[in-house]
């Protein structure tokens, strides 16, 4: 029932984090003008857009010549899914996007967003994903993509237009689904949710209308959408972190020059450890400032919480080898257990 990832919006608000590292330098600095357009969902304007601009011109400075850099935001070359598809037939030659997105490339890295309540703090996603990271880039580069950084756009949690504090509570009630994802619309209809697959610039109108009532998201993005307006209740609950990467293709990275790559990759070092701090800084300065605008935040007791941790572990069984492909999955708990003995936990 994982409206996790989907947000997204979170897209919106992914951050660069960490700069790839270890992939081939096969630069070959082709002739003629090279341009980059990325695409990505955040809002135009936001911390998330400058930043990608910053880089960009770090980027261009390096290249030299006509290079030219774009990016589109506000969902406006499509959604997710969408971007991943125009990078393919070279329509762009970038994305930054969450794992709605990213698994269109490759279906393992699911495995870092797709796992409610797997997570307990930030401190264990960045231990994952620094474990996982040299093996995922590897694959996200046989497929034909360079990663330039990875990041995340905080916790997911559920704005709804009535206050809702249990999993039981939730159903009937119409969530906000990506389209891409089937597998996670069956398994929130086999729990009685019911999920309405949009793109991330229906999401306002459609709660307006009605259309939706639930929309699992990042407080950043729902500040940043107005969307609370509406959806008056914020659950609060760490549902999942939304985790998201900058990509750019192998041929886009091959026709740079080896300056302009060596710059690509550190701006993007530059400003992931940056933006990803804001992000996270952000959940709470996000919930505040919505609060103070009239958002109810529904804070769960204990007993209620263990429902929703029941919810979770029965859900595992389901997404293992469906929505996350069986190794990654296993993968991610071996390191959290790893990392909670390691820190007594």
């Amino acid at each position: 029932m994982h409206p996790n990832r989907r947000t997204t919006f979170a897209a919106l608000a992914l951050s660069l984090g960490l700069l790839g590292s270890g992939l081939p330098q096969t630069a070959a600095a082709q002739s003629g003008p090279v341009s980059l357009r990325i695409g990505s969902v955040v809002p135009k304007n936001s911390l998330y857009h400058r930043e990608l601009l910053s880089l960009g011109e770090a980027w261009r400075a390096a290249q030299g010549g006509d290079a030219k850099f774009t990016v589109f935001t506000d969902g406006s070359q499509g959604g997710e899914a969408e971007l991943s598809r125009r990078m393919r037939i070279g329509q762009l030659q970038g994305a930054l996007m969450s794992v709605v997105g990213l698994r269109e490339i490759e279906p393992s890295i699911a495995a870092l967003q797709n796992l409610p309540l797997a997570f307990r703090s930030w401190e264990e996603v960045d231990h994952v994903r620094e474990k996982m990271r040299p093996a995922m880039e590897k694959r996200f580069f046989d497929k034909g993509f360079v990663v330039l950084g990875w990041g995340d756009a905080g916790w997911v949690r559920f704005f709804s237009k009535e206050a809702a504090l249990r999993p039981a509570d939730f159903k009937g009630r119409k969530f906000f689904a990506w389209g891409s994802e089937p597998e996670q619309q069956a398994i929130m209809k086999s729990l009685g949710y019911t999920p309405v697959p949009l793109e991330t610039a229906d999401i306002l109108p459609a709660m307006q209308t009605g259309m939706i009532n639930v929309l699992p998201s990042t407080p950043y993005f729902a500040l940043a959408s107005q969307v609370y307006g509406t959806a008056g209740h914020m659950l609060e609950i760490n549902w999942a972190p939304i985790v998201g990467a900058l990509v750019v293709t192998r041929k886009a990275w091959e026709a740079m020059t080896p300056a302009a790559q060596q710059a690509l990759r550190a701006a993007g070092e530059r400003t992931g450890t940056a933006m990803r701090a804001q992000a996270r800084k952000e959940v709470d300065e996000a919930v505040a400032a919505m609060q103070k605008r009239g958002l109810v935040v529904d804070r769960p007791n204990a007993e209620q919480l263990r429902e929703w941790n029941e919810l979770a572990a029965n859900l595992y069984p389901r997404i293992r080898g469906t929505m996350v492909p069986a190794d990654t999955f296993d993968e991610v708990f071996t390191h959290l257990k790893a990392y909670r003995a390691a820190h007594g936990q």
